[in-house]
């Protein structure tokens, strides 16, 4: 099996109701929306999506809940970030039967991981199951790397097919390119540089914003895409104050805030995070509230 690893793939955030219990018809709600602005995937059980406070039964009501309601329009991705190798073994098992098409994998949590042991980490879990694999490399906010050197040993891994590039090095597209080709598609993962990336020969857009703003995150996507570059650069403009918002610790509660004035989520979060309040909330707001006074037709 393989996934077509390109377009907008949007890290959903996982609704909450206001006494903590999984919010599945809010979800549906984004998700429909997303799907009818025409993502071409979706990702689960992210840093947007409070993976690290979800317990299993919750991931798997997620998944089985996204699957059914996508309907097979679009690959369900899970995120991958465990601390051991026999626990991220554990969810590539149960991301399988739960119904997901691909996985997307972090390096070891908690432990840095030197070269043999990052390359060992990625195999073993390769190896052990069929499913397409997005490496996510963001050493930026995870602490371990994953560097051209690796990748050359990990394309030996037939399953092992794309990248989530958030190193924040924009340079790293062309490195990419140079050494693999289209042996590894490239998606970026991080809002701030998508463009730039994108113009440089990126694959796709693991999308933070597009859970508020999908219409306009794919319609960057396709401007670029087709060639249409000053079009897109005026969206993109426009869009930059708020894809700024995922750039930040507290880009979960920024960006569900932004999914709460557009009408397609809710602040509710997961403590240890808390709701906005006082000063950084009427900042945060004024920034989108401003984007949306502004929205492009």
């Amino acid at each position: 099996m393989s996934i077509n690893w390109s377009g907008v793939f949007p890290a959903l955030t996982t609704k909450f109701t206001t006494d903590d219990q999984l919010d599945l018809p809010l979800f549906e709600k984004n998700l429909q929306t997303q799907l009818a602005a025409g993502v071409n995937g979706i990702v689960l059980g992210g840093t947007l999506g409070e993976a690290s406070v979800l317990t299993t039964t919750e991931k798997e009501q997620l998944i089985k809940y996204a699957v059914e309601k996508s309907a097979g329009k679009v690959p369900v991705v899970l995120n991958i970030a465990e601390g051991s190798t026999k626990e991220a073994l554990q969810q590539t098992e149960n991301a399988k039967a739960w119904g997901a098409k691909g996985l997307m994998v972090l390096p070891p949590m908690r432990y840095k991981s030197d070269h043999r042991e990052t390359i060992q980490w990625f195999k073993t879990i390769a190896d052990a199951t069929e499913l397409p694999i997005m490496i996510y490399n963001n050493p930026v906010d995870y602490k371990n790397e994953v560097t051209i050197d690796m990748f050359a040993e990990l394309v030996a891994c037939k399953n092992i097919e794309a990248v989530k590039e958030s190193t924040r090095d924009v340079t790293n597209v062309t490195r990419m390119k140079n050494r693999f080709g289209d042996r590894i598609k490239i998606l970026c993962g991080v809002d701030t540089l998508a463009m730039e990336e994108l113009c440089l020969g990126a694959d796709g857009w693991v999308a933070g914003l597009v859970c508020a703003f999908p219409k306009e995150t794919v319609t960057i996507y396709n401007l670029v895409k087709a060639g249409k570059i000053e079009e897109a650069a005026k969206i993109y403009r426009w869009f930059m104050p708020l894809l700024e918002l995922d750039i930040h610790p507290k880009l979960v509660q920024y960006i569900k805030l932004a999914e709460t004035r557009v009408g397609i989520g809710s602040e509710n979060v997961r403590a240890p995070r808390l709701i906005l309040d006082g000063k950084e909330r009427a900042d945060i707001l004024k920034i989108i509230d401003d984007g949306i006074a502004n929205r492009p037709v």
